[in-house]
């Protein structure tokens, strides 16, 4: 009796050891895959994109989790998913019908301060998720919309008149001061050797402008920036 327990306790740890080797497995395979089908995957979904996404997430899940499927059973779909991604991706920017066909088009959904009822209902989008989306982006009043365009991603973009749109510094004739893009040169009390090569200082001049400031020791520093003025 000892033993039948000792040998169901074996049993147990091998079936977790498995099961986090598993999965180990999968999440290296699902970051490899995401990596090479790109940052698209994540910052524009298109309804293509969710379908891989979904598919891929789910073989993976499989894959972790269910000890009588082959490891290398699961990770083949994986990579043909990613591989169909990536040339439907090179199609699209290929071919405009393609393009249109699979990521789809955009839709107008406000015209002239106008709700168009037959763009709601082509893309299945209901009238108070589009108020919600209004005011989340700062119109309560829809009078104040020129246009509304649900992107092919899902997203809506909204164009308000110009009399209701934010002032701009052309607007008032200024001409502000060019910023440009912010450098970190200390991060995490990290000096970053290339960022500082890359704007044309020597670790010297930054040791000289720590000196000038509250810190005592690059250690002491967060986050330093340099920008152009």
């Amino acid at each position: 009796m000892h033993r039948q327990g000792l040998v169901n306790r074996m049993d147990i740890l091998s079936d977790v050891l498995e099961i986090l080797f598993r999965s180990l497995f999968s999440a290296a395979a699902l970051f490899i895959i995401t990596k090479i089908m790109g940052y698209r995957q994540i910052s524009q979904l298109s309804f293509y994109d969710y379908i891989i996404g979904i598919s891929i997430g789910s073989i993976s899940a499989v894959m972790a989790t269910d000890l009588e499927t082959d490891i290398w059973k699961t990770l083949v779909p994986m990579i043909v998913y990613g591989v169909l991604s990536i040339i439907l991706s090179w199609i699209t920017t290929k071919s405009i019908r393609c393009r249109r066909f699979i990521t789809g088009t955009s839709v107008v959904l406000i015209e002239d301060g106008e709700i168009l009822e037959d763009s709601l209902k082509k893309v299945k989008y209901d009238l108070n998720d589009l108020l919600g989306d209004c005011r989340n982006a700062g119109y309560f009043d829809i009078a104040d919309i020129e246009y509304a365009v649900m992107e092919h991603n899902g997203k809506i973009s909204f164009l308000p008149y110009p009399n209701r749109r934010p002032a701009t510094p052309e607007d008032l004739n200024l001409t502000p001061q060019k910023e440009g893009l912010c450098v970190n040169l200390i991060l995490d009390g990290q000096i970053m050797k290339e960022h500082l090569k890359a704007v044309g200082k020597e670790e010297k001049w930054l040791e000289k402008q720590i000196a000038q400031s509250k810190a005592k020791t690059i250690d002491d520093i967060l986050l330093a920036t340099y920008d152009c003025n």
